[in-house]
């Protein structure tokens, strides 16, 4: 298997299982020559078969389960996919761990508090029974939070849940009113969403580049001039705008060509991408490359207010904790827990303060971040803005470029042979063909 080989089956899925080089190519950005390597390993191992035009031209037709095929025939993907699963269960994991530290935290302090007051009362009282029924009878009064139920415990998994049934109502109808597509997410999971947000979401950004480039030259049948790709980049000084010098990594990529057309101008052709299987192969790009912006959170706004409430209550139970370990050295020495509680409530109340500081700062980075996106995504819309109010002389650049555009679909009708029928079958096609020809030129002298 090539190393793309995940991208170029899922390409081919999208592509209908029918597609040539240059489908493969311009829909997923690849390499032309890679695509090409990667496609003939992929179609050896899944069994596919290859349709051949009288011109030599080339369409892959693959199996509708040749995922199937391969994962049966290689062991490397099934091990792929078994670390993948592992791998976002461990994840999965990860995210909750911090949920679970931040509620066992709390759960310390409250404990360790609740222990120093009830010591502090029964040392008042003199440990008579009275005084143990009177301080057992004001622990009636402390408020525990409702989570040392079973039932919340499972609440916190659950996304769909909520503490009430009135609530559980409204949350329904607010999650009825978000996007579908909109992934919902747990309170333990929207725990890390408040701290560490969901990543960058332009990890694909050259990706998405490369595709939108494809799929323009493949949209203008394979003849491009360089204002048509420059809503794809970004950061290009007037020298490079006026040497069009972005354009070779283009046409290194694609296997494209620069001719000179009659008025002297730079016309841009891609032989590869001018032949497709299917017409609904050709995707419409959109008018400029975008950057999305970061986002805060996917997380609901009620989870984030629960949080951040959570991490205000641990570092407020912190505070108070830490003052009452200090004002009562005595009830430490004695009580095994609260020396234990002694040792690591730095730790406890460093927790609480990261658990803010964290997403306060990430707050303030990500405003920056997003002024940076923007001004890119202004740039391209710039370039965007001069293509479609085009002056005269790229009017004349694009005329040119349609000298140069050819787009030759590979229809059932224009093979000259295919794997998909035996040998025998293929010559008397062939013979047929002949046959019919020889006809049509004795009718014709007839």
């Amino acid at each position: 298997m090539t190393p793309n080989a995940t991208t170029l089956m899922k390409t081919v899925e999208q592509l209908g299982y029918r597609v040539t080089v240059g489908d493969v190519a311009a829909k997923a950005g690849l390499n032309v020559n890679l695509a090409q390597q990667g496609l003939l390993v992929l179609a050896s191992d899944a069994g596919a078969n290859l349709q051949v035009s009288e011109s030599g031209e080339i369409a892959y037709v693959f199996p509708k389960n040749f995922r199937a095929i391969l994962r049966n025939k290689d062991w490397k993907l099934r091990w792929q996919e078994t670390l993948s699963k592992i791998w976002q269960f461990l994840f999965y994991l990860i995210r909750i761990s911090f949920g679970i530290l931040l509620i066992i935290s709390i759960v310390l302090i409250v404990t360790a508090i609740i222990v120093i007051l009830i010591a502090l009362n029964s040392k008042e009282n003199g440990g008579s029974r009275n005084s143990r029924s009177s301080s057992y009878g004001g622990l009636r009064f402390i408020f525990v939070p409702r989570f040392w139920y079973v039932s919340d415990v499972f609440w916190l998994l659950n996304p769909r849940a909520n503490y009430s049934t009135g609530q559980q109502k409204r949350y329904r109808q607010r999650q009825l009113a978000r996007s579908s597509q909109q992934q919902e997410m747990g309170f333990l999971e929207s725990v890390f969403s408040f701290l560490f947000g969901e990543g960058d979401p332009n990890y694909d950004l050259e990706e998405r580049r490369w595709q939108q480039i494809g799929a323009v030259i493949q949209r203008n049948k394979g003849a491009v001039i360089a204002e048509q790709i420059t809503p794809y980049f970004e950061g290009l000084d007037r020298v490079v705008l006026e040497d069009e010098s972005y354009m070779l990594p283009v046409l290194a990529r694609f296997n494209g060509y620069p001719e000179v057309s009659e008025e002297g101008e730079l016309i841009y052709y891609f032989p590869e991408l001018q032949v497709t299987a299917k017409k609904s192969n050709i995707s419409k790009p959109d008018k400029y490359l975008q950057e999305k912006p970061w986002r805060f959170s996917s997380a609901t706004r009620e989870q984030l207010n629960l949080a951040g409430g959570l991490g205000f209550v641990n570092i407020l139970g912190g505070l108070v904790l830490m003052f009452l370990l200090y004002e009562n050295p005595a009830l430490v020495a004695e009580i095994g827990f609260l020396a234990w509680i002694n040792s690591i409530s730095w730790l406890l109340l460093g927790y609480g303060a990261l658990f803010l500081l964290i997403p306060v700062v990430r707050y303030f980075w990500i405003q920056r971040k997003n002024q940076v996106i923007n001004q890119r995504n202004n740039e391209r819309s710039q370039y965007f803005k001069i293509l479609k109010n085009a002056n005269q002389k790229i009017k004349q650049k694009l005329v040119q470029a349609r000298q140069f555009a050819s787009q030759h679909i590979l229809s059932e009708q224009d093979l000259a042979y295919t794997t998909e029928t035996d040998l025998l079958d293929q010559n008397l096609q062939q013979v047929d063909k002949i046959d019919e020809e020889w006809r049509r030129r004795l009718e014709g002298e007839s």
